[in-house]
């Protein structure tokens, strides 16, 4: 993969900051687990006060617009900002599973189940899941940070056929919402929906990389 001038220098501070907000999220999941789970993360979870909640969500939506900032600052064009973000994005959730396993030692597994986002409502699903999405995230965003300057004649419906993508995963996330608000156990996570949404969105990616 051809890497331009000073390309890689900033990639490096990428993941540092990736794994620097990984840390932080981690260590507050830390501090709120023992407070309320502690004899170890569980489902049905617990459903903190609203004050607290409205705190979580908030805190949420100000990390997601941390690596924006970050995002937009690594780049000069919209698709560099774009894969800068996307390395952000995943580094930050890999690093945050990796912290939990080194200093609380969860996930015991890859199929444990956990709560992963609360905007607009609660997504869940075993965390070998969310792992995946970052994966692909920083492989997609690795070789589109690298590779920026290339030509490229991504079309609308190029745009629409990786928005339908996401939309699949973050379904397969949010389907079974009511498990934590109704203190339920969950039972099963909508994989063919997930793959189905994944697999849509790296295969459409390949096709517009090899389309001349």
């Amino acid at each position: 993969m051809p890497v331009r001038s000073g390309t890689a220098g900033r990639y490096l501070w990428l993941c540092l900051f990736g794994i620097a907000m990984g840390y932080f999220e981690g260590s507050v999941v830390v501090y709120l687990r023992a407070l309320y789970y502690p004899d170890g993360f569980h489902f049905p979870v617990i459903l903190i006060p609203e004050r607290m909640a409205a705190v979580e969500i908030v805190r949420e939506a100000a990390s997601v617009l941390l690596l924006a900032a970050g995002a937009r600052l690594a780049g000069e064009r919209f698709l560099e900002r774009f894969a800068a973000f996307m390395v952000l994005f995943g580094v930050w959730d890999l690093v945050y599973y990796a912290v939990l396993a080194a200093l609380i030692g969860w996930p015991t597994s890859l199929g444990d189940w956990d709560v992963l986002f609360l905007i607009p409502v609660p997504w869940l699903g075993p965390v070998w899941a969310p792992c995946a999405v970052s994966l692909a995230l920083v492989g997609v965003g690795t070789w589109l940070y690298g590779t920026a300057e290339r030509p490229r004649a991504i079309q609308p419906l190029d745009w629409g056929v990786e928005i339908v993508a996401g939309l699949l995963v973050i379904a397969s996330f949010v389907s079974g919402w009511r498990v934590v608000v109704e203190q339920r156990v969950p039972e099963r996570f909508p994989v063919a929906l997930f793959c189905a949404g994944l697999g849509l969105g790296l295969a459409w990616f390949v096709h517009v990389e090899r389309r001349r």
